[in-house]
């Protein structure tokens, strides 16, 4: 059985049902509801331009917005009953104002209005909304970095590249270094946001409104910081979904990075860190084991999040201008993308701020043979060339390997057989605390210069504006 084409908005025009395959194939009621509020909204604003327009008496407007207020609260309180035929969130409202406060009032809601700037209307004021909110646990996370990396200030471990041990590092400036990709994912955040929330309402299907609506009243009543400047590209647009999907990527791409870290640093072989038991799972079948599931999952959400973006770039890169049916499948990865990244965002802080750290773990963990530059750059302030002195503080590592002894149980003499400009204070280079303490420059891990990326971190927390910028 099919149903009848004067059900439909559109079905005017058309003689024939639609099959039912094709109804429930094209309907998007089933998770665009999710816009009730926000089209609502914009259905209020839309009408109150109206009546400015001549298009409704107040009277009428008044009927109009008592009818959308009603169906707003059947809807927060679960009551709204979708109706077959209620192909999405724009009909099933529409149908419900009708039945409220009659059709012939109802039907003038609609007047120079399509489906087309419907859509992008609502998903921008709802993807605006959350913009908002993963700002706000974006900032949380990131006080939660900056206060660990202050309270934690004092604790060196090792530093690597290529897996490899290489320098010795603060523990804060481990913790920064990925506060410096999550800041930078606060500015973008930001930026994106600025983007997405300009208003298409007013464009009609795609030439634009025929009786001088104001666009910009409406875009100012809801909340809008801008008018989209053209209707065709706007009705089409979701550049907006694209490049948040973009923003939420590069940011689960960072929190895969640290996660792999953590992981690595939870293991026995390691024991640099240990997650909570709020953090963690077992084993259904070895007692004894403490999986990182939580790291583990932000390390796979990252593929799940890069998923959205690529399905959605494919569903629009070929699509011809202004609206096409291709653009309903920009809901529900939108909607996926911004829980994953939220959920993953609010996991991460927890994590973060409940984990337990072995300072005593990280320090055994360093090796003289880790002090090797130091070694290098203490002839260099003797005048030394630094391609001749890395060279010699390589001779040096290879005498200790050869010796079966670390660098710093060197003799002076030993050290001496390499190169007579080691003096009796060449063992001073032998000190991890030191060590850090000499990378002063402006982002280094000298306490000094942690402490100002720690300020700089907290400055931007609270500002609206871009990170401050390394003070020269």
């Amino acid at each position: 059985m099919t149903d009848k084409p004067e059900a439909k908005l559109w079905g005017g025009r058309f003689k024939g049902g639609i099959d039912p395959l094709m109804e429930a194939y094209n309907e998007s009621i089933h998770y665009d509801r999710v816009l009730y509020a926000e089209d609502l909204d914009g259905s209020i604003a839309f009408a109150r331009a109206n009546v400015k327009t001549g298009r409704l008496t107040e009277e009428e407007f008044v009927q109009i917005m008592g009818g959308l207020l009603r169906i707003k609260v059947e809807w927060d309180t679960n009551n709204f009953r979708i109706a077959k035929g209620d192909e999405d969130i724009h009909t099933a409202n529409e149908r419900r104002l009708g039945e409220i406060i009659g059709t012939h009032i109802a039907g003038k809601l609609h007047t120079g209005r399509s489906r087309n700037e419907q859509i992008a209307t609502d998903m921008r004021l709802w993807l605006v909304k959350r913009l908002r909110e993963l700002e706000g646990h974006l900032a949380a996370f990131l006080q939660v970095i900056a206060d660990r990396a202050e309270t934690e200030i004092s604790v060196v471990m090792p530093g690597y590249t290529h897996l490899q041990r290489a320098q010795p590092i603060r523990w804060a400036h481990w913790l920064l270094a990925y506060g410096s990709q999550f800041a930078s994912d606060l500015e973008r955040l930001r930026e994106v946001r600025s983007r997405v929330n300009r208003s298409p309402l007013g464009f009609g299907a795609l030439a634009g409104n025929p009786f001088g609506i104001d666009r910009a009243a409406m875009a100012k009543e809801l909340g809008f910081e801008g008018l989209l400047p053209n209707s065709m590209a706007g009705v089409a647009d979701r550049d907006f979904v694209v490049e948040t999907m973009q923003w939420g990527m590069m940011l689960m791409t960072h929190m895969s990075r640290m996660a792999e870290d953590l992981i690595i640093y939870s293991t026995s072989e390691f024991g640099f860190v240990q997650l909570s038991d709020g953090y963690s799972t077992g084993s259904s079948l070895m007692p004894q084991k403490k999986n990182p599931d939580s790291l583990e999952l932000l390390r796979g959400k990252a593929g799940r999040a890069f998923g959205h973006l690529a399905g959605l770039t494919m569903s629009v890169k070929g699509i011809p201008s202004t609206y096409n049916k291709d653009l309903q499948e920009s809901l529900e990865p939108m909607f996926d993308h911004v829980k994953t990244v939220t959920d993953s965002i609010l996991i991460a802080t927890g994590v973060v701020n409940t984990l337990a750290i072995n300072p005593e773990r990280m320090r055994a963990a360093l090796s003289p043979d880790m002090l090797a530059t130091d070694l290098a750059e203490y002839l260099v302030r003797k005048g030394v060339p630094f391609r001749e002195t890395h060279h010699i503080s390589g001779r040096v590592v290879a005498l200790a390997e050869e010796e079966g002894r670390p660098m710093d149980q060197l003799s002076l003499e030993e050290l001496r057989s390499v190169d007579t400009r080691f003096g009796e204070d060449v063992h001073s280079v032998f000190d991890y605390t030191r060590s850090v303490e000499q990378r002063t420059s402006a982002g280094g891990t000298s306490e000094k210069a942690v402490r100002e990326q720690i300020e700089m971190l907290r400055a931007l927390i609270k500002s609206e504006g871009k990170v401050a910028a390394v003070k020269v």
